[in-house]
C-alpha cells in the first residue's frame, strides 16, 4: 500500500519555527517529484513548495519565498522531505499535505497525498 505520512504540526508563536515531515510506505521518496500543500479553513489549497525527483530544483509560492526551505533527507532506510518553516505568520496556519508529483510544478493535481498535518501560528 501507498502512503504519505506528515508529522511535526503545531502550535507555535509568530516569529517561531516548525519543521515538518514527510515519509512514505511502500515506495521511496527518491524516486518522485514531491511537494507540500496547504489548506486552511474556506480557503482554497495553496501549493507551498516542490522538490525535484533528482533533487536538483525546487519551487516555493511567492508567500513562503526567504522563509520556509523544501530538503530531502536520505538517512540509513529512510527518506523523508522536510520543509522547514521560519518565520512564521498567523496566515500560515492551515493543514499541510505532502504530495507526490509527476514534477516540481506546484500548479498541477497532485497524484496522490498524505493525510496532513496541522499548523497553528498563534498567540
Amino acid at each position: 500500500q501507498l502512503q504519505l505520512v506528515e508529522s511535526g504540526g503545531g502550535l507555535v508563536q509568530p516569529g517561531g519555527s516548525l519543521r515538518l515531515s514527510c515519509a512514505a510506505s511502500g515506495f521511496t521518496l527518491n524516486s518522485h517529484a514531491i511537494g507540500w500543500f496547504r489548506q486552511a479553513p474556506g480557503k482554497e489549497r495553496e501549493g507551498v513548495s516542490c522538490l525535484s525527483r533528482n533533487g536538483g530544483s525546487t519551487n516555493y509560492a511567492d508567500s513562503v519565498k526567504g522563509r520556509f526551505t523544501i530538503s530531502r533527507d536520505n538517512a540509513k532506510n529512510t527518506v523523508t522531505v522536510t520543509l522547514q518553516m521560519n518565520s512564521l505568520k498567523p496566515e500560515d496556519t492551515a493543514v499541510y499535505y505532502c504530495a507526490v508529483l509527476r514534477q516540481c510544478v506546484l500548479s498541477i493535481e497532485p497524484n496522490f497525498w498524505g493525510q496532513g498535518t496541522q499548523v497553528t501560528v498563534s498567540s
